[in-house]
């Protein structure tokens, strides 16, 4: 039985990429109790939340040469966003140098408008809480608990606001 001050523990099953089978994140997440699945199937680098939709790209600068166009970096994050409708990158990058700040900004340009989101973190730690908080965020039960936590707000404000309550008293001419 769990009280008013203890977390409810989530856990779900996660598609993971043999990549990052040894990977401090992979273990973490197994530590967490989730169900993880390493798989040959998903690109290097990813980690799928079935439950929720959601694909996460683990993508550390450090990785590619300065000039990017040549790295196949936009090649592997095209992939990516073609497969994965709710695509997140999440850039591991622990100091924010000049280069780090020029990758995060020509992905910005390459991708814009696309349904890829950036998220980036500087160590593990922040790349497992903002992975799991998304993933939690938009998976079922929990983004339907947002939903009604969202209308019962916005009810709340139009009943309690005077601006509504003005506009409701004014006749229309």
């Amino acid at each position: 039985m769990t009280t008013n001050n203890e977390p409810i523990q989530w856990k779900t099953t996660i598609i993971v990429s043999k990549s990052l089978k040894n990977h401090e994140a992979s273990r973490t997440l197994g530590a967490q109790q989730h169900r993880i699945r390493f798989s040959d199937n998903v690109e290097s680098g990813v980690i799928v939340f079935p439950s929720s939709g959601t694909a996460f790209l683990f993508i550390d600068p450090q990785e590619f040469p300065e000039d990017l166009e040549g790295s196949g970096l936009f090649e592997k994050i095209e992939t990516f966003v073609q497969v994965h409708r709710n695509s997140f990158l999440l850039l591991l990058t622990p100091l924010y140098g000049k280069r780090e700040l020029d990758t995060l900004l020509a992905i910005q340009h390459r991708f814009f408008g696309s349904n890829l989101r950036i998220l980036p973190v500087r160590n593990n730690a922040e790349l497992l809480k903002g992975m799991l908080t998304i993933a939690k965020a938009t998976g079922k039960p929990h983004a339907d608990r947002i939903q009604d936590w969202l209308s019962l707000t916005r009810a709340h404000v139009i009943e309690s606001s005077p601006v509504w309550e003005m506009l409701r008293d004014t006749k229309p001419h």
